[in-house]
């Protein structure tokens, strides 16, 4: 076949070709103005959690905050913003993952739970982060009326507690920790600092506007407390120090936080963040903050805790090995507590010894608990120790508590209590919901 049969050359046969078409579509117009008509009450579902925190947060007795509040009807005064709504962004926030006040402050402009909360009242960064700071007190105390309140409404019985401790990363560097003549050292800049910025001031008051030299001069007070702080607490770390006292630091950005050891392995600034956890319900009982890295010492004080918050204690406290100081156990186990501990006992040191066989100087308390955890009952019961606080620990975790924001011990214990009535309300709806 010839080549110009099978590829011809000229216009095709038949109808001719259409020409191309351009196609249509509908774009998007974002400079056009638009009346939107609605309520912010539609903006979340009547299931939503956001509201299930603000039925909380209405209920709450917060009469501490309204007490503080100085602006009156009839006289003049900024009026401040409702501590319902502060206190209710920020269990939402914890809710969310969200710790940053600055983060908080963009949800409420950009988030629909968030605005819904709001109410169209406008809030800042500033405000958000000093009602946390004041409010750690008043947190505890609405711990200790929602477990009240649940006891008394037959859903907790602290029966049974399981208590553990949580090392959380602090948020001042490793390399903030100083030894003593360094923090000297730091003090008299700090002290000279100040002083230069008050001299500016007097002689020329006009060099910078009024609110950036006021922020450099809160910087520079902070900066002095923080190290003089440092200093006032050096004495009682170098007391718990084994090796030579030239070893003994403390950090100048967060001095209450101490070197610890993760559960990782490695040694990074923390606090120890204790829970008491009721095993049937999984709800949080008492939460307390120290800032040593040994739970060894801690028995004693959760009991009393507990009996101070709910004046009484569980018959039964679940701990790990770590709890397990017998002069604690022996404590524990009489008047006023009368609990019974179950803990793991002590591996030997040496093969040629047994679990079983008795301590040296051994107490008959310390006696029944060994031979208790003997028993197949003893074993079975110290499995819902996993099941319940090491649960609530990890529940902590995946709602962001791997490092505190926060600097010094009460904001770190009003971040843990948040924590601590966010996983309660949450848990407390899905207990309803399973009866």
């Amino acid at each position: 076949m010839a080549e110009d049969a099978l590829f011809p050359v000229g216009e095709p046969k038949g109808k001719a070709l259409e020409p191309a078409l351009t196609p249509r579509f509908k774009q998007a117009v974002r400079n056009q103005i638009e009346y939107l008509i609605g309520d912010l009450d539609s903006l979340v579902t009547l299931d939503h959690e956001v509201r299930t925190i603000w039925g909380f947060v209405e209920k709450a007795d917060l009469s501490e905050l309204y007490a503080k509040i100085k602006a009156v009807e009839g006289h003049v005064g900024r009026t401040p913003i409702d501590p319902r709504i502060l206190l209710a962004l920020w269990l939402y926030a914890t809710l969310d993952g969200i710790g940053s006040a600055r983060a908080l402050e963009k949800m409420c402009d950009e988030s629909q739970p968030y605005r819904w909360l709001c109410g169209g009242v406008a809030v800042n960064y500033h405000t958000l982060s000093d009602f946390r700071a004041d409010a750690g007190t008043v947190l505890d105390e609405l711990l200790i009326d929602h477990v009240s309140a649940l006891r008394s409404a037959g859903v907790v019985s602290l029966k049974r507690v399981s208590h553990d401790g949580l090392r959380v990363r602090a948020s001042a560097g490793s390399g903030s920790f100083r030894r003593q003549e360094t923090l000297g050292r730091f003090m008299q800049e700090a002290r000279e600092q100040v002083e230069a910025l008050k001299q500016e001031l007097e002689s020329d008051p006009a060099r910078s506007d009024a609110r950036r030299k006021a922020a450099r001069e809160r910087a520079a007070k902070e900066r002095e407390e923080r190290v003089a702080e440092a200093l006032k607490q050096y004495a009682d770390v170098k007391k718990k120090k084994k090796h030579d006292k030239d070893e003994a630091r403390v950090s100048t950005t967060d001095p209450d936080a101490r070197k610890m050891r993760m559960a990782d392995g490695g040694t990074r600034p923390a606090y120890n963040v204790q829970l008491s956890t009721d095993t049937e319900t999984q709800i949080i009982v008492s939460v307390d903050v120290i800032n040593g890295g040994s739970d060894f010492d801690q028995l004693v004080p959760a009991m009393q805790r507990m009996k101070k918050q709910h004046g009484t204690t569980p018959k039964e406290l679940l701990v790990d090995g770590g709890f397990a100081k017998r002069d604690a156990i022996e404590e524990v186990a009489e008047q006023p507590y009368d609990c019974t501990v179950y803990a793991p006992l002590p591996k030997p040191t040496t093969k040629a010894q047994s679990v079983e066989r008795p301590f040296k100087t051994e107490t008959p308390r310390v006696t029944e608990w060994r031979e208790r955890m003997g028993t197949a009952e003893a074993k079975a019961i110290y499995k819902e120790r996993a099941a319940t606080i090491e649960c609530v620990n990890a529940q902590a975790r995946n709602r962001g508590l791997q490092q505190f924001r926060v600097r010094g011990s009460p904001k770190v214990k009003a971040v843990a209590l948040m924590f601590a009535l966010v996983h309660n309300i949450v848990r407390e709806k899905s207990l309803k919901k399973a009866a």
